[in-house]
């Protein structure tokens, strides 16, 4: 055994099992598989999740690729009602919830005796919903609004609907709005409620559809790709938009062991923070500070560290920014720092939840996610970013990151069990 998993197994060990926290269940929907096994296949591949957009008319704009999830079916997962008495955002946190208890091995039935946190982060809500209301206001004006549309509207659905389709009736619901960080925001959120003993499970992660509102804000900065997105390439260009969903199943470890439930990973810890430094723009310091809180938090040292998943948006100052934190906490010598976003594009507030799924999946296979459409790294981010072909790796510490609009970050460490 390595120095680095024998440290790491001693912090880790120096928890009782019922404040240790390990994901046993996962949830994804994205551009480039559904379900643990194809999403496993998509990131060893990596295969683009790129393809032009459908979700909207995209006549007027010059660039109109995206990654949006094909062959989604949800009445194959929801069952207590029509499927489209939700927007899609919560179809996705709904089925992605569902599959990630399924794949825990864990009966509804049981679940429902226990007590369940549920935290699902978003950046968008049901904007595609909105996108049409707003269209009816333009066209025949506010007495013309779709009721069903107006009913789908509200954000807590996306968190409020996954308890009631699996009949939880002792559950806390959280939506959280932390944009592009909150599907980590969430994870934080279901690991100190089990951690505190405050909760027996928690479904956390994040959600988010294509929407023409954000692709159009992005666009309108001039941030959308004409093609690819090139996370730390010196030709990147910007980002895609995406959509999906990513949910993880926690429950303590003395709960996991006793039930003999298969572990993908250990949460070790988690930081945040917020500059409120400006809209866009990324604030090194602070993106060190929540770097530094996380890694604390998990009691791990940065040499501990095997891979970083960066935020990583192919944008011209966030992976520059980025990439210089990573080295400030580092001290020069940042471990393998990888992009999903080059495959799966932006999924807004699913982003750092798919990213612990692919990062839970990386450590139970032993592998690292490449980062694709790679020509030449950028100098000013140095780094090495496993361009275009996955390796094979034994991953003991895992940092994922997520970074948002005015400065809400968040990074979450997961470890081997």
């Amino acid at each position: 055994m390595s120095d680095t998993a024998q440290r790491t197994g001693r912090q880790a060990a120096q928890r009782p099992d019922s404040a240790r926290v390990v994901i046993t269940g996962l949830g994804v929907f994205s551009s480039i598989g559904i379900g643990a096994k194809e999403f496993t296949e998509g990131l060893r591949a990596g295969r683009s999740g790129v393809s032009p957009i459908t979700a909207f008319d995209v006549t007027g704009y010059d660039r109109a690729n995206g990654c949006e999830v094909r062959d989604f079916a949800p009445q194959e997962w929801i069952t207590r009602g029509p499927a489209a008495e939700l927007g899609r955002a919560s179809q996705f946190s709904v089925v992605a919830a569902r599959m990630a208890v399924r794949d825990a091995g864990m009966d509804e039935e049981e679940l429902r005796e226990r007590r369940v946190q549920i935290s699902i982060g978003t950046t968008d809500g049901e904007s595609r919903d909105l996108d049409h209301l707003a269209a009816s206001w333009v066209s025949d004006g506010p007495e013309a609004f779709d009721p069903g549309l107006s009913r789908r509207l509200s954000a807590d659905r996306l968190s409020a609907s996954v308890a009631q389709e699996l009949r939880l009736t002792d559950a806390e619901c959280v939506t959280l709005a932390t944009a592009c960080s909150a599907g980590n925001y969430a994870i934080g959120h279901g690991f100190d409620a089990l951690r505190m003993g405050d909760a027996d499970i928690a479904l956390c992660g994040g959600a988010d559809a294509m929407c023409r509102k954000s692709f159009t804000a992005f666009y309108r900065l001039g941030t959308i790709a004409p093609d690819f997105c090139r996370p730390f390439d010196v030709d990147r260009q910007g980002i895609l938009t995406g959509e999906g969903a990513g949910v993880v199943m926690m429950e303590t470890l003395e709960s996991a062991l006793a039930r003999g439930a298969r572990i993908y990973a250990e949460v070790l810890g988690y930081g945040l923070s917020c500059d409120a430094h400006h809209p866009v723009s990324p604030e090194q310091s602070s993106i060190e500070r929540c770097m530094r809180s996380a890694l604390d938090d998990a009691g791990v040292a940065p040499e501990d560290v095997d891979l970083i998943s960066a935020h990583g948006t192919g944008t011209r100052m966030n992976d520059v920014t980025e990439s210089r934190a990573i080295r400030g906490v580092y001290e020069g010598r940042p471990p393998r720092t990888i992009s999903l976003k080059s495959m799966l594009g932006h999924t807004m507030g699913a982003a750092s939840a798919l990213a612990a799924v692919a990062c839970s999946l990386a450590i139970t296979h032993g592998f690292i996610p490449p980062t694709i459409n790679h020509r030449r790294t950028d100098p000013e981010c140095e780094i090495d970013c496993v361009p275009n072909e996955s390796v094979d790796a034994d991953l003991r510490v895992v940092q994922n990151n997520g970074l948002a609009f005015a400065g809400n970050n968040a990074v979450v460490v997961l470890g081997k069990y």
